[in-house]
Order: C-alpha cells, then sequence, then structure tokens
C-alpha cells in the first residue's frame, strides 16, 4: 500500500505503482470490514463485552461503536456474512464488501434462488455491484409494488434518490420518495429491497428535488448560535495560547535539566578522574621509590663484594689488633652520645627560618633522615618527620622527602600558567592537578597577589546566580510584563526569592518567585 504526501506536488508516481497501491488500498478496506465481522461476531459468542461492564453485545455496539454506525452497521455486517456463508465456494468471490449484500437479503432462506441471482449478476460483470445483484434479484423474484388499503399505488414524490453520504450504511443505494418529510431536514426513503428509512436531506443526492440541507431555526435562536460560536472561537484561541505557553515551558524545564544532569554527571566524572590521577600518581611516586631502592642496594651488595674481595687480598690490612678496634668502638660510642645530645630540631621545625624556609627544612628533614639511617637514630627520624610533616617512618620520610622535590617545579609551572595573558581556571587546573599532592606546599610558597588571583579565576568560571541585590525581570518571553525591572530584597531558601519591581515602588509591594522564573535583567 502506497502512503501519498498531499504537501509534495512534485512527486513523480508511474501509473503501474499508483494503479498498484489503489488496487491494494480498497482490497484492504474490505478485508478489513469482513475481519470486523469475525471479531463481533467472537464478541457476542463468547460474551466479552461483560468484562467491559456490559449487560448486552447491544448496548456495547451502540456505546463503543457509536461513530461506526452502532449496532445496525453490526447487524448489517452479520446479515452480509449470512448471505456469503450461504453461497457456494465459487460464487463467494463474487461479493467483495458487506454492502453489495444488501439486495440480496431476502434470498437467504431460498439458497437456490440467492445462488442464482448471484450467478446472473456474475454473467455481466466479473465483479458485481450493489445494483447489479438487485437487478438480479428481481429478475429471480419480483417484488409487487404495494398498495394503500383503497387499492390506490402511493404517488411518488420523487422518482430516485441515492445516499451520498459514505460513511451511511447504505451508502450507493438508490430509493424512492412515497410519504412526505416529517421536517424540513429529513426524508423517507423507500428502497429496492422494500426497506424504508428515514435519511437526512444532507446524505442525499438528488438532482431534481431541491432539499434543504441545513436545519432552519428562529431569528432569537440564530442570534444565540452566533454568540455561542464567537465566545466558542474566542476560548480556543485562550486555550491554544495558554497551551503554547505551557509547552514552552514545559520544554524549557525539560532542557535545564537534561543540562543540570549532564553538568552532574560530567562533575562526577570530573571527580573520579581526578581521583584515580591522584591514585596513578601515587603508584608512580611508589615504583620510584623502589627503583631507588633497588639501585641503592644495587650500590651496597657492589660494596660489599668490593670490601670481601679486599680482605681476600689483604686480610693483614684489617685492623691493627684488638686493641684498637676496642679502641674505635669506643669513639664511635662516645660520637653516638655526643650526637644524641645535641641533635634537638624541634625547636626549628617549630620555627622555621624565614628566608626559603621550606627549602631549609626540607633539606634538613632529609640530612636528618640520612643521620637517622646511618646511625639508626631515634631521635634524628622523629625531628626529621616533625620537619618534614610525616609519620616517624623511614618509609613515610622517604616518602614526603620525594613529594617536596616536586616543590620548586610546581611552584614554577604554577606561575608560569599565572603570568600567561588571558589566564582561565581552567589552564590553571590543567597544572595543578598535577601538583594535587602537595598543594597545601605549593600554596604557602605563592605570594598573596597569585592566591587572590587564582580565587578570581574559579569564580568567574561560575556563571552567576539571582541573589539578593540582583536585578532581574520575567524570563516568559509571553509574559505581558516580559521587559519589566525588579530587585530581589531577600531569599526564601534555596530556590525562592522575594522580589520588588520598580512599578509597583510606591505601593510596596513583594512578590514570591522560583529562581527559574526569573532572569538577570538587561537594558533595551
Amino acid at each position: 500500500m502506497l502512503t501519498l504526501n498531499l504537501s509534495e506536488t512534485t512527486l513523480a508516481l508511474n501509473y503501474g505503482l499508483l494503479n498498484s497501491s489503489i488496487q491494494e488500498t480498497f482490497a484492504a478496506i474490505d478485508r478489513f470490514e469482513w475481519q470486523a465481522s469475525d471479531e463481533l461476531r467472537l464478541m457476542q459468542d463468547n460474551k466479552y463485552y461483560q468484562d467491559g461492564a456490559y449487560t448486552s453485545f447491544e448496548a456495547y455496539c451502540e456505546s463503543e461503536l457509536t461513530k461506526h454506525g452502532g449496532y445496525r452497521r453490526v447487524k448489517d455486517l452479520f446479515a452480509a456474512k449470512r448471505v456469503v456463508d450461504t453461497l457456494p465456494e465459487d460464487l463467494r468471490d463474487k461479493i467483495t464488501k458487506p454492502s453489495q449484500t444488501r439486495p440480496l437479503l431476502r434470498l437467504v432462506k431460498t439458497p437456490d434462488k440467492l445462488e442464482q441471482a448471484v450467478a446472473i449478476a456474475a454473467k455481466e460483470k466479473p465483479f458485481p455491484s450493489a445494483a447489479d445483484f438487485a437487478k438480479a434479484v428481481q429478475e429471480v423474484a419480483p417484488t409487487v409494488k404495494r398498495s394503500t388499503k383503497s387499492e390506490n399505488p402511493k404517488t411518488q414524490l420523487c422518482n430516485s434518490v441515492t445516499v451520498s453520504q459514505q460513511s451511511h450504511p447504505r451508502y450507493g443505494d438508490s430509493g424512492v420518495i412515497e410519504a412526505d418529510a416529517p421536517n424540513h431536514w429529513q426524508q423517507i426513503v423507500t428502497f429496492s429491497d422494500g426497506e424504508r428509512l428515514l435519511i437526512n436531506n444532507a446524505d442525499l443526492d438528488a438532482a431534481s428535488v431541491p432539499f434543504s440541507r441545513e436545519r432552519n431555526y428562529p431569528p432569537e435562536y440564530t442570534e444565540a448560535i452566533a454568540q455561542i460560536k464567537e465566545q466558542y472561537q474566542q476560548e480556543l484561541k485562550r486555550l491554544e495560547q495558554e497551551l503554547r505557553i505551557g509547552l514552552l515551558s514545559e520544554a524549557t524545564a525539560n532542557a535545564e535539566a537534561q543540562v543540570q544532569e549532564q553538568i552532574q554527571s560530567l562533575q562526577n566524572l570530573y571527580k573520579q578522574q581526578r581521583e584515580q590521577n591522584v591514585q596513578l600518581q601515587q603508584r608512580l611516586d611508589e615504583m620510584e621509590g623502589l627503583r631507588k631502592l633497588e639501585a641503592e642496594n644495587q650500590q651496597l651488595k657492589q660494596r660489599i663484594q668490593d670490601l670481601e674481595h679486599a680482605v681476600e687480598q689483604r686480610p693483614s690490612q684489617q685492623w691493627g689488633n684488638t686493641m684498637t678496634q676496642q679502641a674505635t668502638k669506643a669513639l664511635n660510642k662516645q660520637v653516638k652520645q655526643a650526637l644524641e645530645k645535641t641533635i634537638d630540631l624541634r625547636s626549628l621545625a617549630q620555627e622555621p627560618p624565614k628566608e626559603n624556609a621550606q627549602e631549609c627544612l626540607r633539606l634538613m628533614g632529609m640530612a636528618l633522615k640520612q643521620i637517622a639511617s646511618a646511625m639508626n637514630n631515634t631521635q634524628a627520624l622523629e625531628a626529621a618527620a616533625i620537619i618534614l610533616g610525616s609519620e616517624p617512618t623511614p618509609q613515610a620520610i622517604a616518602y614526603r622527602a620525594e613529594q617536596l622535590e616536586m616543590l620548586p617545579q610546581a611552584v614554577s609551572d604554577i606561575r608560569a600558567v599565572l603570568a600567561k595573558p588571558g589566564c582561565t581556571w581552567q589552564d590553571y587546573l590543567a597544572v595543578a592537578q598535577e601538583y594535587e599532592v602537595i598543594k597545601a606546599d605549593y600554596w604557602a610558597e605563592l605570594t598573596t597577589e597569585e592566591t587572590e588571583l587564582i580565587a578570581a579565576l574559579e569564580i568567574a568560571s561560575h556563571p552567576p546566580v539571582i541573589q539578593v541585590g540582583s536585578i532581574v525581570a520575567y524570563a516568559d518571553p509571553y509574559y505581558t510584563l516580559y521587559n519589566a525591572r525588579g530587585e530581589v530584597v531577600e531569599e526564601l531558601g534555596e530556590e525562592e526569592v522575594l522580589v520588588a519591581w520598580d512599578h509597583w515602588k510606591n505601593e510596596g509591594r513583594k512578590i514570591r518567585y522560583f529562581r527559574n522564573e526569573l532572569r538577570f535583567w538587561q537594558p533595551q
């Protein structure tokens, strides 16, 4: 089935494709009518309509199928299905739609005559119309015209009329008017099968009879109807405008919600990435420390091998004698005791030097760490931990010393970024993330001007927020006072504020709004 867009007037279609589509469309319409008949029969036989709170099948049809003809249309479909089921298989395909079976209904009780009538109609045309079937029925079983009690036939007021409304059950059928119209907009039509129906003038096509197509109302009714129509049009326009404004507001709210959700997800992703970077940096630092320890271990092994080789070659050149060895041990003990008495650097850690304090403390801490490692001195280890700001363990002190070695480079890189013209918060953040673990250390090395510049860059990276003192206007462009000017005088929570408008300044009125209902006012 081909679907056409009437607005595309330049669409080129050939005859074969268009004709095939038309054939398929009409075949689908006829097939769906028979399918509806089978579904309705299933609904009636199994009483499924009771599940919908209907007491009878007729009530179901009148309620649910009113716009499709109601119970009368359903009876026509059942009657058409009955006619088709009565015919033999070779004649059923001659009937393509239910409306063709109306002239054949009165022959259902005589299947031989019904079969004869369909066969006669099929001889003239492969697919007869309702009129062809009616003509064949008249040949097989002629009807006698009705007469009045006085044996005088009725006077036909109109020779022939045809039902022209497609939604009418008798669409395409012709009949005659044998009685006066009951009103100005309807006629009583008698069809060839003897059925008489009350049909609207608008549904009939009779050029010889000037039917009235509309109802006639008194003047006062006409004025009232016109006033009601005008009110309806105004109300329709108002509802259309409100609907458009509501849809626009809803679309704006949905867009803002999506943007907020995306910003939140990006912030979470950035946070996770930063944490991963910190963990990766820590792992790299640990691997670097292990590498240095491995190098020192190799050096110590080489030194031990050299000493062992020297001992093997010159055993006589060891210590002179036992007295010399004892004297050497005593001297080392005295030096160690003197060193333990003199090493007290806690006061130095509490009051660091004024010039290049961090560098001095770092060097002193590393020196104390070397002394503590060489002489296994606990006090020196504690002093180094205090100066470097770490735990009093060799591993923690070594890790802290490696961190402080990056301090000069970190300060240099950050100052280079801040000195660039047009520096932004993102430029600073790209460099500062590499030195996140020593942020407190390099922050202490920066000057007051540099820290203030960093704070200003961070503030500038965030969008402005409506708060107390902000000059605002309405955010809805369809609002009458869209360009009105007001000032936020009080905050009523996280989302609401109190606004004093300039045009109500003399009255002292203040109105409560949500922040998303306002925007920053801009002069025209």
